[in-house]
């Protein structure tokens, strides 16, 4: 019998002030998400080691 997927996937969390300052680099954080219980996109916040500061981070696709 086939597998079945199952309901955690693997989402990415990009930071969104960083784009806004101007700066050069990315920070991005990956994790798992249950689809059955978090159906929306997922926003953390995360640390961002170039800002030096806890910013919120955006499910990215």
């Amino acid at each position: 019998m086939a597998k079945q997927k199952g309901n955690r996937i693997q989402v990415i969390l990009e930071c969104t002030e960083h784009r806004k300052s101007g700066m050069p680099g990315i920070s991005r954080y990956s994790t798992e998400k249950n689809r059955k219980n978090t159906s929306d996109r997922l926003v953390l916040k995360k640390y961002n080691p170039i800002l030096k500061k806890y910013t919120l981070h955006k499910e990215i696709k």
